[in-house]
């Protein structure tokens, strides 16, 4: 059984006017997994988050400093694309605490995957520093998680965003024991994700794809990269960055994928779990901000998580 975590709070996370990051995106989400095909989704509620979680990945200094200036009223801007409303801090914490608990629950055994549909995203975010829409990193997190509670000896971290997860590439660089994968459009924001960006024990594996590449090439740098390197790393537990930015209706770039790749790279995903970690995967939403094409690649991709 699939396990669905989210919350309300998420929705009280407001952005400018205009903004691609806005509370519609989880409408439309729960639109879509409302449908009648979804009915076996076992659904739960993100609980809050613990500063003890968020310190696995983030340095206490950062997350005081940005407690503190969390505002009361208005909007305060960190930089261009990223800031903060009086709700801001809650949907943070229920995005750590969704996927603190859906970990909890498929390392447990209680299901063999879980899929956690909150916002902000969190690939972005530094050890020490926000960015690009994401406070706190919530897939690295999840890992450090189970590392610690479950003494995991090797997680992986699967990103297909459209973006790079610098954030996530931050926070595990110099760490063998955490594989980080990532597909994305080069160049884009954040610039970061060349295939030369290895890490210190070679545990990083980048993909960058060009505008257009479409879905193709989107397989095949899974097919002759990345499943190889995730195969002889033999992870214990595949966290799943899912963002659906790369969709072709997306506004944000234009890889020009189909809703149907990510329902392909999720089974794919899946076999690598069955073959080394029991099954168990978890999936944190990142981005995808066209709301059809996000409801068609979430659909895609739960499917696929539920016939697992």
């Amino acid at each position: 059984m699939t396990l669905l975590l989210t919350h309300p709070a998420c929705l009280d996370h407001l952005t400018p006017p205009g903004h691609p990051e806005r509370p519609d995106r989880l409408r439309a989400v729960a639109e879509v997994l409302g449908e009648d095909r979804f009915k076996a989704l076992v659904r739960g509620e993100a609980p809050e988050g613990s500063l003890d979680s968020v310190s696995l990945c983030h340095g206490e200094h950062y997350v005081g400093e940005l407690r503190h200036i969390a505002p009361t009223s208005g909007l305060i801007y960190i930089d261009g694309d990223t800031s903060m409303s009086p709700g801001t801090w809650e949907a943070v914490m229920r995005g750590v605490g969704g996927a603190v608990a859906a970990t909890d629950a498929v390392m447990a055994g209680q299901h063999q995957n879980a899929f956690v549909a909150v916002r902000p995203p969190g690939h972005h975010a530094e050890v020490s520093k926000p960015m690009g829409f994401c406070f706190f990193d919530n897939a690295a997190i999840a890992a450090r998680h189970a590392q610690r509670k479950y003494g995991i000896g090797r997680a992986a971290i699967v990103d297909f965003d459209v973006h790079h997860g610098n954030g996530t590439q931050d926070i595990f660089w110099s760490d063998p024991t955490v594989m980080y994968c990532s597909t994305h459009q080069m160049p884009l924001f954040p610039g970061t994700g060349a295939s030369g960006e290895r890490g210190e024990h070679d545990t990083i594996v980048n993909a960058p794809l060009a505008s257009e590449d479409g879905s193709a090439k989107f397989r095949a740098a899974f097919e002759n990269l990345i499943l190889p390197q995730l195969q002889k790393f033999s992870p214990e537990l595949i966290i799943i960055s899912a963002g659906f930015d790369a969709h072709y209706r997306d506004p944000l770039a234009s890889l020009n994928v189909k809703a149907e790749d990510f329902g392909w790279v999720t089974r794919k995903l899946m076999d690598t779990a069955n073959a080394s970690a029991g099954g168990r995967v978890v999936s944190v939403l990142e981005g995808g901000y066209d709301l059809q094409g996000l409801k068609e690649s979430v659909a895609e991709h739960v499917t696929a998580l539920m016939a697992g």
